[in-house]
């Protein structure tokens, strides 16, 4: 592209409406993702013992461990959730931003 055919796609109203959504978004997903973590950490520093307990009567799992695949399952939800959003929101936004003239 052009540094003309840049700055005028820049300079406009929706596009900067766009990055600001999108900033919005993703801001919000990490600060969920910082929360889920440093909660995990703080449990462990905190209250060890709740997370060494087993699961349930009998079993060898803790609940530590099922709180780490947790952990990880809201990960991939999360980037599953800016996904989704990015191809069904975004990206079409992006497309009509630059099919304007």
């Amino acid at each position: 592209m052009e540094l003309s055919v840049i700055e005028s796609v820049t300079a406009r109203r929706d596009y900067q409406q766009l990055v600001r959504a999108r900033r919005r978004f993703s801001f919000t997903l990490t600060a969920l993702m910082i929360a889920t973590y440093y909660g995990f950490i703080l449990l462990v520093a905190l209250a060890p013992h709740v997370l060494a307990a087993p699961l349930y009567r009998g079993a060898t799992t803790t609940v530590g461990i099922a709180a780490g695949v947790a952990i990880i399952l809201v990960a991939i939800g999360l980037t599953a959730c800016y996904v989704l959003r990015a191809n069904r929101a975004f990206d079409r936004r992006v497309d009509a931003i630059l099919q304007r003239p």
